[in-house]
């Protein structure tokens, strides 16, 4: 059996038809006929990547999916794994370059929902976790103060602050933390287990709002993990 990006060749049959079926849906409803009628002949992942390569040659940088605000087309069997991996229906997708184009036009909602936009199409999608991963990071000091940059395993580089703020979540199962870090929109990125041991070596102890926090600064902002008796006690 051939094997194309990871996924047999019969999924890929499945995958054409799905995909045409969605923009099917969509062509009855779209004023541009003649565009959509074009966009038809994508089939499967392929001709989605064709397609969100299409949508983003008319912006430098990512593709302005909130600007974007075409009828939903239905949801479709791809989910990102709690480990960052993408899989389309139960088959993780092989080639990295692929996934990097899916994720430039990922967008999170009000309803809370993830999807994937271009102009003619928003489809939902499934995220068992958070939409991508920190893989690395970096502690360095500007102007005096302490900048934390990460970088995602699609790639993006992001320097935690105001505009991209983490939070921290406390898992009871393990009194473990999963700290997050906003990446764009409502996007965020769950740091991987190494870069978080990383990220709390430069912690410290800073009172907020009267309470003594273990916390990690960056760009002038503060982000409280616990406060400091707690972590005490796990630590213990």
């Amino acid at each position: 059996m051939v094997v194309v990006d990871c996924v047999t060749s019969s999924v890929m049959i499945h995958i054409n038809k799905i995909v045409i079926k969605i923009f099917d849906i969509c062509a009855v409803k779209e004023k541009n006929m003649a565009e959509i009628e074009d966009n038809q002949v994508a089939k499967g992942l392929s001709g989605l990547e064709a397609l969100i390569s299409r949508a983003g040659k008319k912006e430098k940088g990512l593709p302005p999916v909130d600007k974007w605000h075409p009828e939903f087309c239905g949801d479709i069997p791809m989910e990102i794994k709690a480990d960052g991996t993408w899989f389309y229906m139960g088959t993780p997708i092989g080639r990295k370059a692929l996934v990097q184009l899916f994720s430039t036009v990922l967008r999170k909602d009000e309803d809370g929902k993830t999807y994937l936009v271009t102009p003619v199409e928003l489809v939902g999608i499934t995220v068992e976790d958070a939409h991508f991963i920190a893989v690395e990071m970096n502690a360095h000091t500007e102007d005096g103060e302490q900048v934390i940059t990460l970088r995602t395993n699609m790639d993006d580089v992001v320097e935690v602050g105001s505009e991209n703020p983490m939070r921290f979540v406390i898992v009871p199962e393990n009194d473990g933390v999963k700290p997050y870090a906003l990446v764009r929109g409502r996007l965020e990125a769950v740091l991987a287990r190494s870069v978080m041991y990383e990220l709390i070596a430069h912690g410290e102890e800073i009172v907020v709002d009267g309470i003594l926090m273990f916390a990690v600064r960056s760009k002038g902002e503060v982000f409280p993990i616990m406060p400091a008796d707690e972590l005490a006690k796990l630590s213990a």
